[in-house]
């Protein structure tokens, strides 16, 4: 049956909510726990799932994505699979950028005439969670559905940033509303009554009393050439919401971790996650592995005392004397002597540069004698001997010249170089 589904994986918007990380690339392109890409988390969903038709949808800041995408993932000539990227174009029906998800999808349509394909699935490009997305598509066929939505029961105060939906017993959605604040409203949609999840082996928390809409979507091909036979822009706001009287629109209970990396502060918590003992998100699972660029770098070198607890340290790096702790280090990089990380994601270097060369004075990753907590560092970054950064969970957002502030967190922007010395 996955031989006839086609997965798209939708490359996001502007991604303003994660700046600066999508100052020079798109939501799907930020690097992920210390060698991955947010992208390689749907891609990884669908190979290990023996989906291997895939086109990435993108729009924003392309390149970095594009690049990644093309050194990681590549079927042989006798597998049948592929994984395309379609970039907004003009055409002699459209000069227009997408307008939304849905439309995203309206203006590629004519490439998913594949006669084999009898399912389009539709994945996000900025979601961490791992599923095993045979089991939707098993599940959209056993309830004969035209449209499956996978959700999750979340709380009150997070409804705000989902579409949230009515089922009856059987899972079939009789309702839908994008992003509802009204308490009115809220109060309708509260479920009462989960059994629709009994199969699922769900253990629900007592204050979660709504389903919310993951943003994952199954369609016949059939009907979603219909649904889409109009100008409606998204799909949460508009074709869902329109499609439930007229289609078989049923929910898919998924049980499991999750995230929406939307924001600056669940960027830095699902990554900060990873570092624990038991992470939700486990990226050692080797019955469902997370692919990526493979880059033949060596092992990392630790030297002179280094201490490392509950991190995470990519391949390639050379950490001199550092103390490091509940942190992200990223690939390729250097820590020299005497610094301190602590509850920081470094996301390491595009290329490696020798510390005994006679190049830029201050050289690429951390200087000597730092103490840095609470930062995201991006790709590139050079911080000079003696530099400071301590940032405060309620700090509020600022934009500086070599950094940034966002929900309580600091962020050292690609390629950036600041001075030693300097406290922040």
């Amino acid at each position: 049956m996955m031989t006839r589904v086609l997965a798209v994986i939708l490359g996001g918007g502007r991604g303003t909510r994660l700046f600066p990380l999508t100052k020079d690339r798109s939501k799907p392109a930020v690097p992920l726990g210390g060698k991955y890409r947010l992208v390689d988390i749907p891609i990884s969903n669908c190979i290990n799932s023996n989906i291997k038709k895939i086109y990435v949808l993108t729009q924003f800041n392309t390149a970095s994505l594009h690049m990644h995408i093309n050194r990681s993932y590549n079927f042989d000539i006798f597998s049948n699979g592929y994984i395309d990227i379609l970039p907004a174009e003009q055409t002699l029906t459209s000069e227009a950028w997408y307008q939304g998800t849905a439309d995203a999808v309206r203006q590629n349509l004519r490439h998913f005439a594949d006669r084999d394909i009898d399912y389009v699935l539709i994945l996000s490009g900025d979601q961490l969670y791992r599923m095993n997305l045979n089991e939707i598509i098993e599940y959209h066929v056993s309830k004969k559905a035209d449209i499956t939505i996978s959700v999750l029961p979340v709380e009150r105060e997070k409804t705000s940033g989902f579409g949230i939906l009515k089922v009856d017993n059987t899972g079939k959605i009789t309702d839908f509303v994008e992003k509802p604040k009204d308490p009115n409203i809220l109060e309708e949609y509260k479920v009462k009554d989960f059994s629709f999840f009994n199969n699922s082996k769900l253990e629900l928390e007592p204050d979660q009393n709504y389903l919310a809409s993951m943003g994952i979507y199954v369609f016949n091909k059939k009907t979603l050439n219909t649904v889409l036979d109009n100008d409606m822009p998204d799909f949460g706001k508009h074709v869902i919401p329109s499609s439930i009287n007229d289609y078989n629109v049923f929910a898919y209970p998924y049980n499991g971790y999750w995230e929406d990396i939307g924001t600056i502060g669940s960027f830095f918590q699902a990554n900060l996650d990873i570092t624990k003992k038991k992470p939700e998100f486990d990226f050692f699972d080797p019955n469902a592995p997370i692919y990526t660029h493979p880059r033949f770098l060596p092992p990392s070198k630790l030297s002179n005392n280094c201490v490392v607890i509950d991190s995470i340290i990519g391949e390639g790096c050379n950490l001199c004397g550092a103390r490091i702790e509940n942190s992200i280090v990223g690939i390729r990089t250097n820590i020299q002597e005497g610094s301190e990380i602590f509850e920081t994601i470094i996301m390491g270097e595009d290329y490696t540069e020798d510390l005994n060369s006679h190049g830029p004075e201050i050289k690429l990753g951390i200087g000597k004698n730092c103490r840095i907590s609470r930062t995201i560092i991006d790709k590139n970054a050079r911080i000079g001997d003696g530099t400071i950064i301590n940032s405060k969970e309620n700090s509020p957002n600022e934009d500086h010249e070599n950094y940034y502030v966002r929900d309580g967190v600091v962020i050292i922007p690609k390629n950036a170089v600041i001075p030693p010395g300097t406290i922040i």
